[in-house]
């Protein structure tokens, strides 16, 4: 199972998320209380293990811009979290990963237009397009038809229920953003107790907590 940490902002904590064994990194351009600049993000990236995503995440962006800090910033992925079409997330020529908002049964009917890397599926919208820390009915991913591998699983994760969520969902990928903060910023000790949990226990290095 892997693990996105969304909405990072400086490279301690994208450091410590790597070596706690996080799959994933994500930064977030659009509108949010995480937003972070490209020449930040760029400093970030450039520091982390090829082997690690790097995903943007945008809100109805254009196609010029998305591609542009794609190149900017060294992403590895196009996160869509807006009204972005199917045809849209098609013309874009780097790997995308499209959101979808989950209230009922008709929002999951629109996943097989989109031939996408990955599908990210989060609850609906609060505050902001995403990391609004609330969750969506899980009992609704037991019916859809999607390639398990190519399924992220968003939207108020914690370490008390996203192994309630992985077993119902079965998704490719978790994704947690307010779920490992404390007053609005990102907790190492969360995020490493959040990682141990969805990979079965896999002994965490104490002194991770310590070293930071």
């Amino acid at each position: 199972m892997k693990v996105k940490i969304c909405g990072i902002r400086d490279m301690k904590t994208a450091e410590f998320a790597i070596e706690a064994g996080a799959d994933a990194i994500g930064f977030v351009f659009a509108e949010s209380k995480r937003e972070i600049s490209i020449e930040e993000a760029r400093k970030i990236t450039a520091s982390l293990p090829d082997k690690v995503l790097k995903i943007g995440v945008f809100v109805n962006e254009t196609k010029d811009v998305l591609e542009r800090t794609f190149e900017e910033v060294g992403l590895t992925h196009l996160q869509l979290h807006g009204d972005e079409s199917p045809e849209f997330c098609r013309s874009i020529r780097y790997p995308v990963i499209k959101a979808i908002r989950v209230m009922s049964n008709e929002d999951l009917r629109t996943i097989p237009q989109y031939d996408c890397e990955y599908i990210l599926l989060d609850s609906p919208y609060g505050k902001y397009r995403g990391g609004n820390g609330t969750t969506f009915d899980w009992n609704l991913l037991k019916e859809i038809e999607i390639q398990k591998d190519k399924l992220i699983l968003a939207g108020g994760l914690t370490i008390d229920n996203v192994l309630e969520a992985i077993d119902l969902g079965k998704p490719g990928m978790v994704d947690v953003s307010s779920g490992v903060e404390t007053n609005g910023m990102k907790d190492h000790s969360k995020i490493g107790d959040f990682i141990k949990k969805v990979k079965g226990g896999g002994k965490v290095n104490d002194n991770l907590y310590t070293s930071r």
